[in-house]
């Protein structure tokens, strides 16, 4: 088995903003998905949600807000898994939440130092 992240990108402004009980029910199926990735002994971390805020440290050690917003699609979380190959983990990315509302997974093999 290999490991990979999976990284969720989405555009924040498109973002569908329901209810709480809508909101509820996406989450559910979050954690379903997570939960198949477990239940197959392929979960390695569950993984988190970024915050929209953050900082870009550039060369010449310039420190300045970030991400930045004018790019269309932010990342907007990860998380990681085993599969046997790159085509397995792009399958298991294939029921993903966030391909609900618009976004997409990039799918990475994780190659260790």
């Amino acid at each position: 088995m290999k490991d990979f992240l999976l990284v969720f990108r989405n555009d924040f402004k498109a973002m569908p903003q329901g209810s709480p009980e809508e909101m509820q029910a996406m989450m559910k199926k979050w954690m379903d998905w997570i939960g198949n990735f477990a239940a197959q002994n392929k979960l390695i971390d569950r993984g988190n949600r970024l915050h929209a805020d953050g900082k870009v440290v550039t060369p010449g050690n310039v420190i300045t807000d970030g991400p930045y917003t004018e790019v269309k699609e932010l990342i907007g979380g990860y998380t990681l898994i085993k599969a046997e190959s790159l085509e397995e983990a792009a399958e298991m990315a294939k029921n993903c939440p966030i391909l609900l509302v618009g976004g997409n997974v990039e799918v990475r093999e994780i190659n260790p130092m």
